[in-house]
C-alpha cells in the first residue's frame, strides 16, 4: 500500500545539463514557491513524491544521461517511492513523441517553453508578477543570469536552435531589476549567459547591445563581479573590451567557444570565421585587455577531420595558450546540417584526439599556474569543502575552471566573501593560498 501520497505533496526538481537549464530550474522552482507549493532542489532524502526532471540534449552523453536519469524516477514510481513524474528541457522538447511512446510511465512531458503547462500540471499557476524572481541553487555568493534565449547561428553540428528556437534578448530593464534583487539577496557575482552573448541586443535594439547592458549592471549596488559567458567570435562587440578594461566590476575574463581553427573545418561547421580572423580576434582580445583569462572549448572528430586539420588544431593551441579549455569529441545530431556528412571518425580516434588536447592544454595550465606562485589575488570565497575553504579568482569560473584551496585547519575565511590570498603552490588546476590581511 502506497503511503507516500497522503502528505503534502513536495516537489523535487533534478536538473541536467548546462547553466542555462540550472536557471530555467530555478525560474521554476520560484514559481511553485509563490504559489505555495513546497519545493526543494535534487533532494536525496526525503526527495519529494512528485519529480520533475529538467533534461539536456545537447550532445549524446547529455541524452544518455537524461534518459538514464528518467528511467531511473520510473523504477521509483512503480516502487511506490514517488508518485508522479514530469519532464522538461531539452531532451523533452526534442524527441516528445518518442519518449511518449518509449517511457509511457511519465505523467506528462513538456517543452523548453511550456512553463505554464508544466506549473498548471503542478497545481500552480504562472505569476507574470514575478520578473526575474527565482529559487536560487548555487552558492549565495553567485547566480547565472540569462540574458537571452535560443540561437539564430546556422553552426552545423549543434542542435540548439531546434530545441530552443530563435534568439530573444531579455529587455535590459528587465535584467537590471533581476540583478538588483539578486544583490538584496547576497548575490555578489552575476555569470551572464546566452546561447549567444554577442548577438544580445540585436532583435530588441537593433544593434549589438552587450556594452549597455553591463553599463547599466555594474550600477547595481552590491554586485561587484559580473562574468561574460558563451560568446560567439563572429561580430563580436569591442566596445565590450573597452568596458572591462576600465569597469572594475567586470571580470577579465571570457567563454567564447570556438569549436576549431584548421579553415577546411570551420567552413563545413558554417561559423563565418577563419584561421586568421579568429587568430587576430584573440590577440586583438590580449592587446585590449592584457592578463585577460580565455576560455575555450573546442571539438574533435568532426566529419572530414583529418590529421592534418587535427595537427593544424594542435599547434594553434600551443601557439595560443589559452588560460581555460574544454574539449568534447563531436557528436552526431539528428536534423542538424553536418547530420547529412559521413560520421567517418572512429570514436577511438575522436577520443583519443581530445585526450591529446587536454594533455596538452594541462601542460600550459601548469606552466601559466606556476607564474602565479608569490603573487596576490583577490579571492571570492564559495564553500567549505573537507580540510579546505574553496575560493576563485576574477579569472575562474565556478565548477569549470581552477580553484583557490585555502588550509582551514590553519586558517579560517567566510564563505561568501572577498578575500586576498598570495599563492604559494599551485597543480594544473588548483591554487593553494594564504589569506592576506
Amino acid at each position: 500500500m502506497r503511503t507516500k501520497s497522503l502528505k503534502r505533496n513536495k516537489i523535487n526538481v533534478v536538473t541536467l545539463g548546462c547553466s542555462k537549464n540550472l536557471y530555467d530550474s530555478e525560474v521554476l522552482m520560484g514559481q511553485l514557491k509563490a504559489s505555495g507549493k513546497e519545493v526543494t532542489h535534487e533532494a536525496k532524502k526525503d526527495e519529494g513524491n512528485i519529480i520533475v526532471i529538467n533534461t539536456c540534449g545537447f550532445i549524446d552523453n547529455a541524452k544518455e544521461e537524461s534518459v538514464n536519469t528518467i528511467l531511473e524516477y520510473v523504477d521509483k514510481k512503480e516502487q511506490g517511492l514517488v508518485d508522479k513524474i514530469f519532464v522538461t528541457g531539452c531532451l523533452s522538447e526534442r524527441y516528445k513523441p518518442d519518449l511518449e511512446s518509449e517511457i509511457p510511465d511519465v505523467d506528462q512531458y513538456f517543452g523548453t517553453t511550456e512553463l505554464p503547462l508544466l506549473l498548471k500540471a503542478l497545481g500552480a499557476d504562472y505569476k507574470h508578477e514575478l520578473l526575474g524572481e527565482r529559487l536560487t541553487t548555487t552558492p549565495k555568493n553567485y547566480a547565472y543570469l540569462k540574458i537571452a534565449e535560443g540561437c539564430d547561428r546556422p553552426c552545423s553540428f549543434c542542435a540548439i536552435p531546434l530545441m530552443r528556437g530563435k534568439h530573444v534578448s531579455q529587455p535590459i530593464e528587465k535584467l537590471v531589476k533581476e540583478a538588483t534583487n539578486l544583490a538584496k539577496d547576497g548575490v555578489k557575482e552575476l555569470i551572464l549567459i546566452a546561447q549567444d552573448l554577442t548577438y544580445y541586443g540585436l532583435d530588441l535594439y537593433k544593434k549589438r547591445n552587450l556594452a549597455e547592458l553591463l553599463e547599466n549592471l555594474v550600477k547595481v549596488e552590491g554586485i561587484e563581479w559580473i562574468r561574460l559567458h558563451y560568446a560567439f567570435p563572429t561580430g563580436f562587440p569591442m566596445d565590450v573590451l573597452e568596458l572591462m578594461k576600465r569597469e572594475p566590476k567586470i571580470c577579465n575574463y571570457i567563454d567564447i567557444p570556438l569549436q576549431h581553427i584548421s579553415d577546411n573545418i570551420l567552413k563545413s561547421m558554417r561559423r563565418g570565421t577563419t584561421y586568421e580572423k579568429t587568430t587576430r580576434l584573440l590577440k586583438d582580445f590580449r592587446e585590449a585587455v592584457p592578463g585577460m583569462a580565455i576560455r575555450t572549448t573546442l571539438i574533435t572528430g568532426y566529419p572530414g577531420e583529418t590529421e592534418e586539420d587535427f595537427e593544424i588544431l594542435k599547434n594553434w593551441v600551443k601557439e595560443m595558450r589559452f588560460e581555460r579549455l574544454g574539449c568534447f569529441t563531436y557528436s552526431h545530431e539528428e536534423n542538424t546540417h553536418a547530420y547529412l556528412l559521413e560520421d567517418d571518425v572512429p570514436n577511438e580516434v575522436k577520443q583519443a584526439r581530445a585526450n591529446e588536447i587536454m594533455d596538452i592544454q594541462a601542460q600550459i595550465s601548469w606552466e601559466l599556474n606556476q607564474e602565479k606562485i608569490g603573487k596576490t589575488f583577490r579571492c571570492i570565497i564559495d564553500r567549505k569543502e573537507g580540510n579546505h575553504f574553496v575560493g576563485r579568482t576574477e579569472f575562474d569560473s565556478p565548477d569549470v575552471d581552477n580553484e583557490v584551496l585555502i588550509d582551514a585547519s590553519k586558517h579560517y575565511v567566510k564563505t561568501g566573501d572577498f578575500v586576498n590570498v598570495e599563492i604559494y603552490d599551485a597543480t594544473e588546476f588548483d591554487l593553494y593560498g594564504t589569506p592576506v590581511v
